[in-house]
């Protein structure tokens, strides 16, 4: 029996502009699924792996403490698990809300309904009956629960279904036990996957600047001339006029990185976000103030040559991405931490593959050819490469 005295709810009432259901989050995330439709074992092999993410995101929380971020983590890992286990019962043929209204119902657990504004519908919450349970316990009951649906191929289906419920009410009950909002879990997850690899629409994307003067603006359409003198340093040029300093690469082993100016026009171009650029062509957003010291101020300028920088060490390491469909999946979440908190966090993770892929192929280029003409366009979203 559940105890109605002291009813848990489920990570407690979200924001209502966060809140999505099963129903829509498995349609949403339909066409995310990358892997072929006979390809049951790497999905299942995906969601083991993501609950082991989990177990260790709990480690590290204890031996790191307070340095480690374990509630983004956890929220993350625990979103990542969702998308697996929606993915595995796509494959199956199980509905993913039936399978929780199904867990909900045998496991006795209780629905408790939120009520929201006065125009809202009210909100329907999972309370489990014992919440007393230790984090460890409910992770190891979750693993081996995954461990189970490795074995699910061959299964009758009165079986199949067992597992997928067990493994819902397990997921929901570690879930409770850390006191996370699976409403928010469900909605930051279908955002991510959605952002990393679907195609977004341009006229939904943000351009940031739209609203203010042309002189505040970045520019539309552009062409920038990279050069080179013959001290080896590099230079801008636009419109007939320098702008910034002269560059060498700054370091002992040449690897062409007094270029990387390429990067912030690609950024400005498709990303349409650019502190770097937009302070060296005098466009900052003066007019309004906040705008001009949180946006395009220092720090913004420090998080984008940042990220340039560390990028670049990790496309060395990779023939600065030459013949690269995609970029792996753990460094676009690191891109998604260096800008939280500025505008362009906004950007889908696919608009950064594709301003990050498109920056180096302009940059091959340049480098190839000790520079040449940069040519972007925010309409199309777009950079290319002109030799000079």
């Amino acid at each position: 029996m559940v105890d109605e005295s002291n009813p848990e709810i489920l990570g407690g009432q979200p924001d209502r502009g966060h809140l999505i259901f099963l129903s829509n989050y498995a349609q949403q995330i339909e066409d995310t699924d990358q892997l072929a439709e006979d390809s049951l074992h790497l999905v299942l092999l995906g969601l083991f792996g993501e609950v082991g993410s989990l177990m260790a995101a709990v480690k590290k929380s204890h031996r790191e403490e307070h340095v480690y971020a374990y509630k983004n983590a956890a929220e993350d890992e625990l979103g990542d698990i969702l998308w697996y286990f929606s993915t595995l019962c796509k494959r199956l043929g199980w509905d993913l809300e039936k399978i929780f209204s199904k867990a909900i119902a045998s496991k006795s657990c209780k629905i408790v309904v939120v009520a929201g504004d006065p125009t809202d519908e009210q909100i329907p919450f999972i309370s489990i009956a014992n919440n007393s349970y230790h984090v460890g316990k409910v992770l190891f009951e979750l693993g081996n629960a995954a461990a189970a649906l490795l074995v699910i191929e061959g299964k009758s289906e009165r079986q199949t279904q067992t597992l997928l419920i067990d493994f819902a009410y397990k997921y929901l009950k570690v879930i409770q036990v850390m006191r996370l909002p699976f409403p928010l879990i469900v909605a930051a997850n279908a955002n991510k996957v959605c952002g990393r690899f679907l195609k977004p629409k341009f006229e939904s994307l943000p351009t940031f600047d739209a609203e203010f003067p042309e002189e505040e603006q970045l520019p539309w359409q552009f062409e920038i001339e990279i050069a080179q003198h013959e001290n080896g340093q590099s230079y801008l040029q636009w419109n007939g006029e320098l702008i910034g300093d002269p560059l060498t690469d700054n370091i002992y082993k040449p690897d062409g990185y007094r270029f990387h100016d390429v990067f912030h026009l690609a950024h400005a171009a498709i990303l349409h976000w650019s502190p770097t650029f937009r302070g060296l062509i005098k466009h900052k957003r003066k007019s309004r103030p906040a705008i001009d010291e949180n946006q395009d101020g220092g720090r913004a300028g420090v998080i984008e040559e940042g990220l340039t920088v560390w990028i670049f060490s990790c496309a060395k390491d990779h023939n600065f991405f030459k013949g690269c469909r995609g970029l792996p999946f753990g460094m676009l979440k690191t891109v998604e931490q260096f800008v939280r908190g500025y505008e362009v966090e906004q950007c889908p993770l696919q608009l950064w593959e594709r301003a990050i892929l498109t920056g180096y192929e302009v940059f091959r280029q340049v480098r190839d050819n000790n520079g040449g003409i940069i040519i972007g366009d925010r309409n199309t979203r777009s950079l290319r490469y002109r030799a000079n």
